[in-house]
């Protein structure tokens, strides 16, 4: 029987206390953005650009509430510059990426960006873990979300491709 990973990832958020999930659509993190969407305890913010995310945590952060920022691997690139937000103001950031670019990619487009999110990150000074299949899913974000909120760090999750499902690209 396959996990529910979405939903083991939802419980987590849910038991982190994480009140503001803001989020740009992506069917990788379509079951747990319905999710969200559906918990009376969490705002879902849909953005226009991932990057908007960052200070919104932030601000999130200064009233004493926590969030955790959806976004596929492609927008991994616009957030560069923004993550320099968290080591100037110090403040925990929590972000879950649904990757593309890897594991039977067929869209050519996606492959520069998917390949070097994890250096981007790093260069970046964000600490970044991988959840590869389902079971280990919840536990990936569990432990990132205990070293973003208890530890105070810059957190990443890469959600393989291989978890999420290859989308087929045709012309």
């Amino acid at each position: 029987m396959q996990r529910d990973w979405p939903q083991d990832i939802f419980a987590v958020l849910r038991e982190a206390e994480v009140r503001q999930v803001p989020y740009v659509p992506d069917g990788g993190h379509a079951a747990l953005i319905r999710a969200v969407h559906a918990e009376p305890s969490m705002r879902a913010i849909p953005l226009t650009t991932e990057e908007e995310g960052i200070p919104l945590l932030a601000g999130a952060h200064l009233a004493g509430q926590r969030g955790a920022l959806l976004m596929q691997s492609s927008g991994v690139g616009n957030c560069v510059n923004m993550l320099s937000l968290t080591k100037v103001c110090a403040f925990p950031l929590l972000m879950l990426v649904t990757m593309r670019g890897e594991w039977a990619e067929s869209n050519p487009w996606q492959v520069p960006m998917g390949s070097r999110v994890e250096a981007a990150l790093g260069l970046m000074g964000v600490e970044v873990l991988r959840a590869t299949r389902p079971e280990e899913a919840g536990e990936t974000v569990a432990a990132a979300a205990r070293m973003a909120f208890l530890g105070g760090n810059a957190m990443a999750v890469l959600i393989s491709q291989r978890l999420v499902g290859a989308k087929l690209f045709t012309e």
